[in-house]
């Protein structure tokens, strides 16, 4: 356990004593009378849908649905913009520009990069070993007193690979930074969240999303599970009303219709172990990565001719070749079992076309 962790310490001093933005739904949060605060328009919207009030700028009922599903107190929860939008507050509220670190253990998510790179934060790049496991050794070495965070995606983006416990464990105990650990495709594993650690460690962080599982991409809807502490501090300096309107109504819905995201994970949880064997059987492959996630890293003889088979045809994969210790691999969601077969077909004309060749 992190004893030494004080969360003041890595703030950015100015973020502490920041006076945040009071919304008119901060100042009466009550559903009920003449509301003439907020300067909204009285007469409704321009649609046939209302949304001419501004909604919840904290999402209370969506965090209390989510609250016993998560087995986390409301209070610990985040809901951004995505999970892009708690990967850019987190940097903010911590990294003073051109002065302080965040350690990346590529090949991994790239917003890491890029939001640190916007906020003008130094990165210190920690290769994954070969084998796309934590190098805890080099991570600890590369520790300095201006490192305010270390990223670990896991299952990891674009490996697969669940992230060895011990690692994280290490460098949580051994790092009074944050250690954040962006579970976006947790769902489609065994392993247990993080979730369930926040108590032990006050320094740790875990994202999720409602993007792949939950299948909710389009409205952006991330989490953010931490000590109420970082909780109000990312509430502090987030936009008034981060989350829209059509989005919580929808998000609201979703919640309703837990069996539907479990159907859907376990279809495609068996499509992926179907599709990797197909992969497999090709002899253009070299490699299938095991996948804890819905997407398969694949490794090509000739992964650009394949990418550009592939896009003629109309099945657009996600060329992950120049990307550190992925060279030669293209990443392949799992799709449904008709776009599957479809890809497998389009796979054997190019081998086929490739042997005549």
């Amino acid at each position: 356990m992190t004893s030494n962790f004080d969360l003041n310490k890595i703030l950015r001093p100015h973020i502490i004593s920041l006076a945040p933005y009071s919304s008119a739904r901060d100042e009466y949060t009550g559903h009920v009378g003449i509301f003439l605060d907020a300067n909204e328009n009285p007469y409704g919207s321009v649609t046939a849908e209302n949304y001419n009030r501004y909604p919840d700028p904290y999402q209370a009922e969506i965090k209390q649905k989510i609250s016993p599903l998560k087995h986390i107190n409301a209070e610990r929860i985040f809901l951004g913009n995505g999970s892009d939008e708690p990967i850019d507050l987190l940097i903010r509220a911590t990294c003073t520009p051109g002065q302080d670190h965040v350690i990346i253990m590529p090949p991994t998510y790239g917003m890491y990069e890029v939001s640190a790179n916007i906020h003008d934060a130094k990165i210190d790049k920690v290769l994954l070993t070969p084998d796309f496991s934590i190098d805890t050794e080099a991570v600890l070495n590369a520790i300095m007193p201006q490192t305010k965070i270390i990223w670990i995606c896991s299952p990891n983006n674009p490996t697969g690979n669940v992230m060895q416990n011990d690692a994280i464990q290490t460098l949580l105990e051994n790092f009074n930074g944050l250690v954040v650990v962006d579970e976006a495709y947790i769902d489609f594993t065994k392993a247990p969240s993080w979730i369930g650690q926040l108590d032990n460690y006050p320094n740790l962080v875990v994202l999720q999303t409602f993007s792949k599982a939950w299948g909710l991409a389009g409205l952006r809807v991330g989490m953010c599970f931490a000590s109420p502490e970082l909780i109000r501090i990312l509430n502090k300096i987030k936009p008034p009303y981060n989350i829209s309107l059509p989005a919580q109504k929808a998000l609201l819905e979703g919640l309703e219709h837990i069996e539907t995201k479990t159907a859907m994970v376990a279809d495609i949880l068996h499509e992926r172990s179907s599709l990797c064997t197909m992969l497999e059987d090709l002899s253009l492959v070299i490699k299938v990565y095991p996948s804890d996630a819905n997407f398969l890293l694949v490794q090509f003889e000739d992964a650009k001719a394949v990418m550009d088979y592939l896009i003629g045809a109309q099945i657009i994969v996600r060329d992950r070749s120049r990307v550190q210790l992925c060279q030669g691999c293209l990443r392949i969601t799992v799709g449904t079992k008709q776009e599957n077969e479809v890809l497998i077909d389009s796979l054997k004309k190019y081998q086929q076309t490739s042997v005549i060749v």
